[in-house]
């Protein structure tokens, strides 16, 4: 049997932080207990994510990562600004309703350094925020939006996208949502980004 590679033990103390981040919440969750679970050793784990705070923050990292490489991906000269929104919506909507963002997140407001809370900022609104609105930058150069502030835009998409879903989530008022919910709910909000803003639906 082969070795065991460094991204496959990593990827498996990340699923194992996630196990125990479930069975036991933030504050219950140990290094050790998720070294034993991972079967990595303690001396790894302070090594590759200094502490705790520092492996969850990697978690949070790693799971805005899917977004920020779609975006970087269709941001391509030649692509449609209202193209790239259609198909980043969905997905956006998704990470920031998923069970790994909900335990994340409660993980977060356990915190009470606020070290995860900033990560979560910057992986958020301090990364993927300019990246979304750059589109929508690109989306009034194309003329598919009127001229205006693009950041106010891209303020109102996201509070259309999300809406208090993600809180629902968070608080445990809003169950599992399915791709089909999440798809039409992304619909609706590129639906109504046009009618506010768009000079025509492409």
């Amino acid at each position: 049997m082969p070795p065991i590679t460094k991204a496959q033990r990593k990827q498996n103390i990340e699923k194992a932080a996630y196990e125990i981040l479930h069975e036991k919440g933030y504050v219950g969750a140990s290094m050790l207990a998720i070294a034993k679970r991972a079967r990595a050793s303690n001396e790894t784990m302070y090594r590759w994510y200094g502490d705790k705070r520092g492996l969850f923050a990697e978690l949070v990292r790693e799971n805005a990562r899917a977004v920020t490489d779609m975006l970087r991906d269709l941001s391509q000269p030649d692509h449609a600004a209202a193209d790239i929104i259609k198909a980043v919506g969905p997905r956006l909507l998704e990470l920031l309703v998923s069970e790994r963002a909900v335990m994340l997140n409660r993980a977060a407001a356990s915190d009470t350094s606020g070290m995860l809370g900033e990560v979560i900022g910057e992986c958020g609104r301090d990364t993927v925020m300019p990246m979304i609105v750059d589109v929508f930058d690109r989306g009034v150069a194309q003329g598919w939006l009127k001229e205006g502030d693009a950041q106010n835009v891209a303020e109102t998409y996201l509070s259309l996208l999300v809406g208090d879903w993600q809180v629902r989530r968070v608080i445990g008022t809003l169950s599992d949502l399915s791709n089909a919910d999440i798809t039409t709910r992304a619909d609706c909000a590129y639906d109504q980004l046009c009618q506010l803003f768009a000079e025509h639906n492409p």
